[in-house]
């Protein structure tokens, strides 16, 4: 994409995100990554008056594992000072889940994350009406005391929700202290430390993030009050095993965030070999009626877990009931106000 044309995308961002003149945004990236987003990003900035800034940490040895919560700034606590005093941050790094980036949002400044490709960006732009509906979701869920998954593969899973608050992502952020992830477009809370139980089938189709892979095998996981116990199946399953063995770490088994995808401009089938445009899998994450559950971290919540290992895995084809109300079915949307119109 060149440069007008990724500076437009990131100028429409900015409106969404409701950026103002005199407001003081910084673009944060890392080495050589991404110097065309804080390119854009400035120009789009200045556009609408605001005061733009541009730090750029070193660049940093890379890592196997995909290990959440390790930043950079770590180390450098007077970037997080600066960054705390700003109205924005544009992250282009990926700060999710670190102690850095809950400082900052504690600040009040809010938090943009953006590393996906600039194509998928322009496809998934943030809309009035997509946000509409995740606020829908968010109100839904955010009433909810229990949430049961099931699907035709045999998951049958129950979430006790007295605990974690409800995390509504539709793309941009305009309210101080609010993070979320462009491109983006679900609901999502975390059950009670000890109240997730069940059995999860991870079926043919299912993805796999951050391994980036469809599941050809069926993989069974076993909850028991809060804790992932068993894992079964095929070679998927193998792998899933031996990448979470490699953090050393028993928290991995723990059962992070769960929610459902509302987004209906990204594709479930973008990720097959010659298609999958590269970043970290947020369009997976987002294809409308997707239910995700997640194993891990859940400090995101306010959660005691801050382990670096961390899966997340969408679903096709599941019902997702609150308090027995249908949310989604089958795959599909049951709420009249958060549906497409077809």
């Amino acid at each position: 994409m060149d440069h007008f044309s990724f500076t437009e995308i990131c100028l429409h961002q900015l409106k969404m995100s409701g950026v103002h003149e005199g407001e003081k945004l910084i673009v944060l990236t890392q080495g050589n990554d991404r110097l065309d987003y804080a390119d854009a990003f400035m120009a789009a900035g200045q556009r609408l008056g605001a005061k733009m800034y541009h730090m750029r940490l070193p660049a940093v040895p890379p890592v196997g594992a995909w290990a959440v919560g390790q930043t950079g700034l770590a180390s450098m606590p007077e970037a997080v000072e600066a960054l705390k005093a700003c109205d924005m941050l544009i992250d282009c790094i990926f700060l999710l889940f670190s102690p850095e980036q809950m400082a900052i949002q504690a600040s009040g400044t809010r938090i943009l994350t953006a590393v996906e490709p600039p194509e998928l960006l322009a496809r998934m732009l943030p809309t009035k009406e997509l946000r509409e509906r995740v606020e829908v979701g968010a109100e839904l869920l955010a009433k909810a005391k229990v949430m049961r998954i099931t699907s035709p593969h045999g998951t049958d899973v129950t979430y006790k929700l007295n605990t974690y608050p409800t995390i509504a992502e539709y793309a941009c952020t305009d309210k101080p202290g609010r993070w979320d992830h462009w491109p983006s477009g679900f609901v999502f809370t975390g059950g009670d430390d000890d109240g997730v139980d069940g059995t999860f089938v991870v079926g043919p189709g299912d993805i796999l993030l951050p391994q980036n892979i469809y599941v050809r095998e069926p993989i069974t996981y076993t909850i028991e009050k809060g804790w992932v116990t068993d894992i079964r199946g095929g070679l998927e399953a193998e792998l899933v095993k031996s990448y979470m063995a490699a953090f050393n770490d028993p928290r991995g088994m723990g059962m992070s965030h769960v929610g459902w995808g509302l987004n209906q401009n990204a594709k479930w089938h973008a990720m097959v070999p010659g298609e999958f445009p590269g970043g970290m899998g947020m369009e997976p994450r987002s294809f409308y009626g997707n239910v995700m559950f997640s194993t891990g971290p859940n400090n995101e919540l306010g959660g005691p877990n801050d382990t670096a290992c961390h899966l997340d895995i969408p679903l096709r084809g599941c019902s997702l009931f609150l308090d027995d109300e249908p949310i989604v079915l089958n795959g599909d949307i049951a709420v009249k106000e958060m549906q497409v119109a077809r």
